[in-house]
């Protein structure tokens, strides 16, 4: 597979937005959420779960706010119902209709982070800790490429490398609409360079059948993030 190009013309139209929040930010209370996410919360048996489910809806409904600029607080928040698609996928409603948006959704480490882009790109984003993963990991789910790419970078480094072809892989199976269902090895990323610590770098990956997803890396404490966008010509990054 060919590796990308650094250059991409940014298309105004095609901006992608992003957003965190973190648990801290989470109210206490459920006031915030529309009635069906009230049903689902209180289906949901283990306090982890449930957290972290709180954490997601919380930063992605911030996230759409943001890119419709409509009016913040609590009392619109129900208004924005996250709901998953047949597939899984979150996807957004705005008073009981499909919102003019595309979201894609994660959680790690008490970290929400949500994408956001205009309706019908394909978008998937990812937080993932940096950790150590041994041989027997990078051997599972990484390509030939990728591994060789791992070997040939010092040590030091290797921990954050593999985190994040690992969460530019997910994003770009989200963005698939796929997510973990499909192998790993199905996706080549090429990281397009080092990115200075909390700044974003870009990256692109190609899928086995000549897919082609264009995206953005980030290293900020222990964590990651990534995001990964099917679009003509490019897509720009903006914080929502």
């Amino acid at each position: 597979m060919p590796g990308c190009s650094k250059e991409r013309k940014l298309l105004p139209h095609d901006k992608v937005f992003w957003l965190e929040q973190r648990s801290r930010d989470v109210p206490a209370g459920n006031e915030w959420l529309a009635p069906a996410e009230l049903s689902r919360l209180a289906a949901m048996r283990f306090v982890r779960r449930r957290e972290d489910w709180r954490l997601g809806r919380w930063t992605a409904k911030h996230a759409v706010l943001a890119y419709l600029d409509l009016p913040g607080g609590l009392g619109e928040l129900p208004e924005i119902e996250i709901r998953p698609s047949a597939g899984g996928a979150p996807e957004a409603f705005l008073a009981g209709r499909r919102a003019a948006v595309a979201i894609s959704l994660s959680h790690r480490m008490g970290v929400g982070f949500c994408a956001v882009a205009p309706y019908g790109t394909m978008l998937g984003c990812d937080v993932e800790a940096i950790e150590p993963r041994g041989s027997g990991f990078v051997a599972a789910y990484f390509t030939p490429e990728e591994q060789d790419l791992i070997r040939h970078t010092p040590r030091p480094g290797q921990d954050e490398l593999i985190a994040l072809l690992w969460s530019a892989k997910e994003s770009v199976l989200k963005a698939l609409g796929v997510g973990l269902r499909r192998a790993t090895t199905d996706v080549l990323v090429h990281p397009a360079g080092n990115a200075p610590p909390d700044t974003w770098g870009p990256l692109c990956a190609h899928t086995v059948e000549g897919g082609v997803f264009h995206g953005w890396h980030r290293d900020a404490g222990s964590l990651v993030r990534t995001v990964a966008v099917a679009a003509p010509g490019g897509a720009c990054l903006a914080q929502a």
